[in-house]
């Protein structure tokens, strides 16, 4: 019984839950979707939140310059480039048997400095608006002052006096670890059954606490909010619930607009936008999709792609309880090779603000993110972890459904030829050697056998 009510009763109300129990690729194009005017409300945040974590993020440039030399040649500045991935679009058309038309693109977040994921753009952004709210209330700081001082001994040593805390599987607790001890503050990062060694190991050489669980991303989380509540000193990141996570990913949107413009890529509705965002617990795809969708509006569309065993945010969206079921409560077991992506029970925040505004969510098994790990690496020469590649099959996916989504959304071949497609890759830069050797041989064998 979940919920009360017998599996067969939910087949029977969510033909598509019997997909998922099966563990079978599974797309799902949302007939909820709405105009943006319409729907972006629903979040209860504004154009103005995000314009005012961006310039915090500008405040704290020339700190950031100084902490992380890596940053100096985008001024402080931590963010991606975008790259055309032709030879990927005409291997994915063949390996697919598809037409794929339009332009393909690789968001590479993968790449982005400090902590090399995705992750480096809200978790940094939180940690680094609590310590600015720290530093003004007691007068350590000012709005005018040049934030470089916080590069500093004795800024180091009042932010000593406080805590953070946060629950992760590997890339959000990197970049909350990084930087704030980097800033000077303690940090214990509450670490999964599934997170990677290498990121323990890392964490720790930053003189970060790292406590594992020999259980999921919700053990852990819920074992940092304990943590947290526990001491009136520690400040916890709650990934599930934060809204400073979620803007700190919105800010992304406002610098792809200038990417786009500056490759002279048009968006409009004869020019559609799709982006492709792995998902875990929504908090980033949540925050760059709402930021997309002021950006660009009715013209982008933002597709999640999750694990074929931890699909929890098509589950939450697609039924409309959102964070009131998990993946377990339907005996699919939340183990994949996607560690950033291995989350069980999806935001309730993230989930209810952005369920309007989301045009579709998708399944890729581990077995189908090795292989295009591999077919990345030797079309592109670029080499990623195995989540960041769940956002590689999108295009496929959209193609696909030309009498359903596309006719709904009123998307016909012309607008498609003009389409541009943008794989946001999550992760992977960081990842050592010998790993990134082992995902990729088992990647070839896998694409090896077709």
């Amino acid at each position: 019984m979940i919920l009360g009510k017998p599996l067969e009763s939910w087949y029977a109300s969510y033909p598509l839950i019997r997909d998922l129990v099966a563990l079978q690729e599974t797309t799902w194009f949302n007939p909820g979707v709405a105009p943006v005017a319409q729907a972006i409300g629903d979040v209860g945040l504004t154009d103005a939140d995000v314009a005012d974590a961006s310039a915090r993020l500008a405040r704290f440039a020339s700190y950031l310059r100084r902490a992380f030399p890596e940053t100096a040649s985008s001024d402080g500045i931590i963010e991606s480039d975008i790259v055309p991935v032709p030879h990927l679009q005409q291997l994915l058309g063949e390996r697919y048997r598809q037409a794929l038309t339009g332009s393909l693109w690789l968001k590479r977040d993968s790449h982005l400095p400090i902590s090399g994921s995705i992750k480096a753009r809200g978790g940094i952004y939180e940690v680094l608006k609590h310590a600015e709210d720290l530093a003004l209330a007691e007068n350590f700081l000012t709005l005018e002052d040049d934030y470089a001082l916080l590069h500093s001994d004795k800024a180091r040593a009042f932010f000593g006096q406080y805590k953070i805390a946060v629950g992760s599987t590997g890339n959000l607790g990197m970049s909350i670890g990084i930087m704030g001890a980097a800033l000077g503050f303690q940090v214990t990062v509450h670490m999964s059954a599934d997170a990677r060694q290498w990121k323990k190991d890392k964490l720790r050489s930053h003189g970060v606490t790292v406590i594992e669980y020999a259980s999921d991303y919700s053990v852990a989380v819920a074992k940092g909010r304990e943590q947290a509540e526990a001491d009136p000193a520690c400040h916890f990141v709650d990934d599930e619930n934060s809204v400073n996570l979620f803007l700190g990913y919105a800010v992304a949107a406002e610098r792809l607009q200038q990417q786009l413009a500056a490759a002279r890529i048009t968006v409009d509705a004869q020019h559609p936008l799709f982006v492709y965002l792995p998902c875990g617990v929504g908090g980033a795809p949540g925050g760059v999709a709402f930021g997309l969708k002021l950006a660009f509006g009715d013209a982008v569309h933002c597709i999640f792609a999750e694990p074929t065993h931890s699909p929890c945010m098509m589950l939450g969206v697609y039924t409309g309880l959102h964070d009131e079921v998990s993946v377990q409560d339907f005996g699919i077991d939340n183990v994949t090779a996607a560690d950033g992506l291995a989350v069980g029970r999806a935001s309730g925040f993230v989930g209810k603000a952005m369920q309007r505004l989301l045009d579709g969510f998708y399944t890729v098994s581990d077995e189908h993110m090795y292989s295009l790990l591999a077919l990345m690496e030797r079309s592109e020469g670029m080499r990623l972890e195995p989540s960041a590649l769940a956002g590689v099959p999108g295009i496929a996916r959209v193609h696909a459904d030309q009498q359903g989504y596309l006719a709904r959304a009123g998307l016909d071949a012309p607008a498609m030829a003009n389409a541009t497609h943008l794989i946001w890759a999550t992760g992977g830069n960081m990842v050592p050697d010998d790993e990134m050797d082992a995902y990729l041989t088992k990647g070839r064998e896998l694409l090896a056998r077709g």
